[in-house]
């Protein structure tokens, strides 16, 4: 268990106060809280925080610091693995082809895509979001044509071309 004695549970309400972010505020305050002698289950009622990650957020003030509480610690949500002008290259053998007349497969694309960036995607998610956000868009064959008659107005068509040949 990490001990935080109630001076710095003290300075830590005192940042509090100059916090502008949601987050980081609860993330201080879980801290002051252990701070006061609360327990896990307490900071979690108090903060709205899993008991475990109040405990995971007072190891990481006693270990790194209070800078370490204010920072967010995730990553930024652009995980694209290649540039716009990059994925327009990649892309450009594809359309070629698709112009030529060639169906082109998402696991051809999918393996071809594996290979450029290094990584090996179990799903294809990626790759039908990559498309997506190059303006490629899934086109299959449809089973039969949009515009075709129904199987009751064609067994009536049947009808009237038999009575007519007679």
């Amino acid at each position: 268990m990490y001990y935080i004695s109630k001076e710095e549970s003290e300075e830590i309400r005192k940042k509090i106060r100059e916090v502008k972010n949601v987050n980081a505020y609860r993330r201080l305050e879980a801290v002051a809280l252990r701070g006061e002698g609360k327990t896990n289950e307490e900071i979690a009622s108090i903060t709205g925080f899993n008991p475990d990650y109040a405990g995971q957020i007072a190891k990481r003030y006693c270990i790194n610091g209070i800078s370490s509480i204010l920072e967010d610690g995730r990553k930024g949500g652009n995980n694209r693995n290649m540039s716009e002008e990059e994925g327009n290259e990649f892309l450009r053998k594809y359309e070629e082809e698709a112009k030529n007349g060639k169906i082109i497969g998402i696991g051809e694309i999918s393996k071809a895509y594996d290979e450029a960036v290094g990584k090996t995607h179990e799903s294809k998610s990626t790759i039908y979001y990559f498309l997506h956000r190059h303006g490629w868009r899934i086109v299959t064959p449809q089973k039969q044509h949009p515009g075709r008659a129904s199987d009751e107005e064609i067994e009536a068509s049947k009808k009237l071309t038999k009575s007519t040949r007679k």
